[in-house]
C-alpha cells in the first residue's frame, strides 16, 4: 500500500508564509527605529516613514530577474549592515547611560574584556554570568534575524514587483513632502534618514581617529619636563611621603545638588574639622575628568602624564611611549614609588610605564577576608595595609605612592562598615559581614536605592581615609585625594559634567603655602565656585609649585 504524504492545506501554508513575512517585515522597520539614546523616545518614535528601505528597494527592482544570485548577495550584505548598525545602536545606549558619551567602534571593543570582568566581578553567583549569556544572545539573535528577515522582504519584493514598484512610486514623492514640511512625530521628523547618517557618522570617524592618533604621539613626545634635572625636581617635598589617592566614582554629584550630597558634606565638613585639631590643613578644587562613569584607568593616566587620555585608543599610545609620569619624575627624584591597585588579581604590565619600584595587588597584601562584590577587600583593609607594608618600617626612603580606593566601585552594593582599626588584622575580622549587606539584586530595582547606596559608599571611603590620616599623617605626609570620574548617569542624571573633586592635605604650612596662588578653597569641601582646571593641567602645575622656583601662578580652566 503506497504511503500517504501528508501536507499542510495550500490556504494554511500561505497564511503561515505571510505570516514570516510581515514578522519580517517589522522586524526591518524595528531595527530602523531603534535608537541611539534613550532620552526623548516614546511610542511615537516609532511613527517613522524610513528612506533607506525604500532606496533598497529601488536597487532590488532595478536588478533584472535574472540576476537572482546578485540580489541574494545584496539582501546578504544590506541584512548585515543594518544588524551590525542595530548592535552599535544598542551600544550607543548602554554607553551613554554608563560613559556619558556614544559607542566607538573603532576603539571601545577593546573593553569587552574589561566589561566582562566588571559584570562577573561586581554581579554574584550565577546571576553576572546569566546577564553576560543574555547579552551575547541577544546580539547573536539581531546578527543572524535581521539579515534572515532582509533577505525574506528582499524575496516577497522580487516576486512581486509590480506591487512592490507602486508602493515605492507612492511612498518616495510621500516621504519627500514629509521630509520638506519638517513633519514630527514625538521628538524626531516622520520623514527619517536616521540610519543613513548614522552609517555616514561612523564611517567618517576613520579619519579623525587616525589624525588624532597622530596628533597625540606628538603631543606625547613633546614633554616639558622630560630633560629637567633630577635635583630640580620636586625640592619642596624632599623627604616628605606624597600619596596620590584616587576614590572611585567620587564626582561633584557627590558634594553639590543631589539628594547624596548633604550627608557626604557633612562626612567632609567634619573631616576638616577633625584634620585641622591634627594640625592638617586642606585645599580642595575641582578637576575635569576625560571619563565618565567609568573607565578609571584613564583618569589615572591623564593626571599622571599631563596630557588628555580620554580614549582606550590614547591609552595604549601612551602607556608605549617615552612619556614621563609624575611617578617616574618621583623616581628620578629619590622617592621609592608604589601603586596599590586592589581591584587587580593579575599582573599589571602597564605598570612598568609608569615608573612605580612596586604594585601591590589584591594577592600580595596579606587579606584574609572576604569580598565585598567588586571590591576585593574594604578600603579600610587597604589603607592599614599600606601603612604596614610601605609607611611602618623604619629607615626608609620617602615614599610616593598612588592609592586606588575602589568600595565605591559601581553597582555600589555590600558596602562595609567601619570596624576598630586595631581589629582590622589580616581582614579575617569582615567574614560573614558581606551577607548582611544590601546586595545588587536589593538595590538595582529602584533608582532612588542605588543613588542612595552610591552616597553611601562613597562617605565610607571617605571615612576610611579621614580614619587613616587621622591616625597616621605627619609633617612628613602630603595626600592629594581626587575622584577619579562621575557616577553613571542613574545617579548623575543627564549631562552634569565631568569634574571630580581634589583635595590637598599637609600638615607642613610651606606645602599648602605653595599652592596659595591657585585660589583653592580651604577645606575638604570645595565649594560651588571653586577653581575648575582639565585634570590634564595638574601634573605640570603641581611640579612648579613643588620646584625651586614655587610657580604659584593659577591653573588653566576647563573648557565649556
Amino acid at each position: 500500500m503506497p504511503e500517504v504524504q501528508h501536507r499542510p492545506p495550500p490556504r494554511r501554508a500561505g497564511v503561515a508564509r505571510a505570516t514570516l513575512t510581515v514578522a519580517a517585515t517589522a522586524l526591518v522597520l524595528l531595527a530602523l527605529a531603534v535608537p541611539e539614546r534613550l532620552e526623548g523616545v516614546t511610542p511615537a518614535h516609532l511613527v517613522r516613514l524610513p528612506v533607506e528601505p525604500l532606496a533598497y528597494l529601488v536597487v532590488v527592482l532595478a536588478l533584472p530577474p535574472r540576476l537572482a544570485g546578485v540580489r541574494r548577495v545584496v539582501a546578504l550584505a544590506g541584512g548585515v549592515l543594518l544588524a551590525l548598525v542595530v548592535v552599535f545602536k544598542l551600544l550607543d545606549v548602554g554607553f551613554l547611560q554608563v560613559l556619558n558619551r556614544p559607542f566607538d567602534p573603532l576603539v571601545d571593543w577593546r573593553y569587552a574584556g574589561d566589561l566582562v570582568e566588571t559584570v562577573r566581578g561586581s554581579v554574584e553567583g550565577a546571576l553576572g554570568t546569566v546577564l553576560l549569556v543574555a547579552a551575547a544572545t541577544v546580539v547573536v539573535a539581531v546578527l543572524v534575524l535581521v539579515p534572515l528577515s532582509v533577505l525574506r522582504v528582499t524575496g516577497v519584493a522580487a516576486r512581486h514587483r509590480t506591487a512592490s514598484g507602486r508602493l515605492v512610486a507612492v511612498l518616495l514623492p510621500l516621504w519627500l513632502v514629509l521630509s520638506l514640511l519638517g513633519v514630527r512625530a514625538g521628538a524626531g521628523t516622520v520623514a527619517s534618514a536616521e540610519t543613513a547618517g548614522y552609517v555616514v557618522a561612523q564611517v567618517g570617524r576613520v579619519p579623525s581617529e587616525l589624525r588624532d592618533r597622530r596628533e597625540f604621539a606628538r603631543a606625547a613626545a613633546a614633554d616639558p619636563v622630560r630633560d629637567v634635572p633630577a635635583d630640580e625636581l620636586l625640592t619642596a617635598l624632599r623627604g616628605k611621603d606624597v600619596l596620590v589617592v584616587f576614590v572611585e566614582s567620587y564626582g561633584r554629584v557627590a558634594v553639590e545638588g543631589s539628594t547624596v550630597s548633604p550627608r557626604i558634606d557633612e562626612v567632609l565638613d567634619t573631616g576638616t574639622r577633625r584634620l585641622a585639631r591634627r594640625g592638617l590643613t586642606t585645599r580642595s578644587a575641582y578637576l575635569t575628568s576625560p571619563t565618565f562613569g567609568a573607565l578609571s584607568w584613564l583618569a589615572h593616566a591623564t593626571l599622571q602624564s599631563g596630557l588628555w587620555v580620554d580614549s582606550q585608543q590614547r591609552y595604549d599610545q601612551l602607556v608605549t611611549s617615552s612619556r614621563q609620569t609624575l611617578t617616574s619624575l618621583f623616581a628620578r627624584a629619590g622617592w621609592r614609588t608604589v601603586a596599590d591597585v586592589p581591584a587587580n588579581d593579575r599582573d599589571w604590565p602597564q605598570g612598568a610605564f609608569y615608573g612605580f619600584d612596586h604594585v601591590y595587588d589584591s594577592r600580595d597584601v596579606g587579606y584574609r577576608g572576604p569580598r565585598f562584590g567588586y571590591p576585593t577587600m574594604p578600603d579600610q583593609y587597604t589603607l592599614e595595609a599600606f601603612h604596614r607594608l610601605e609607611l611602618a618600617p623604619r629607615d626608609r626612603a620617602p615614599v610616593m605612592a598612588e592609592i586606588d580606593l575602589i568600595t565605591s566601585h559601581a553597582p555600589w552594593s555590600r558596602t562595609p562598615r567601619m570596624v576598630a582599626r586595631s581589629s582590622v588584622g589580616d581582614g579575617s575580622v569582615f567574614t560573614g559581614m558581606p551577607e548582611t549587606l544590601a546586595s545588587e539584586t536589593d538595590i538595582w530595582p529602584d533608582a532612588d536605592r542605588v543613588r542612595a547606596a552610591y552616597g553611601r559608599s562613597i562617605e565610607y571611603s571617605l571615612q576610611a581615609l579621614l580614619s587613616f590620616l587621622t591616625a597616621y599623617a605627619d609633617r612628613d605626609t602630603v595626600v592629594v585625594v581626587l575622584g577619579d570620574h562621575q557616577p553613571a548617569s542613574i545617579v548623575s542624571g543627564q549631562d552634569p559634567g565631568n569634574d571630580v573633586p581634589v583635595a590637598l592635605v599637609a600638615r607642613d604650612p610651606d606645602v599648602t603655602d605653595r599652592i596659595a596662588g591657585w585660589g583653592w578653597d580651604p577645606g575638604l569641601r570645595p565649594g560651588a565656585d571653586a577653581p575648575v582646571w582639565r585634570m590634564d593641567a595638574f601634573r605640570d602645575r603641581f611640579l612648579a609649585a613643588y620646584g625651586p622656583d614655587g610657580d604659584t601662578g593659577t591653573g588653566p580652566a576647563s573648557p565649556r
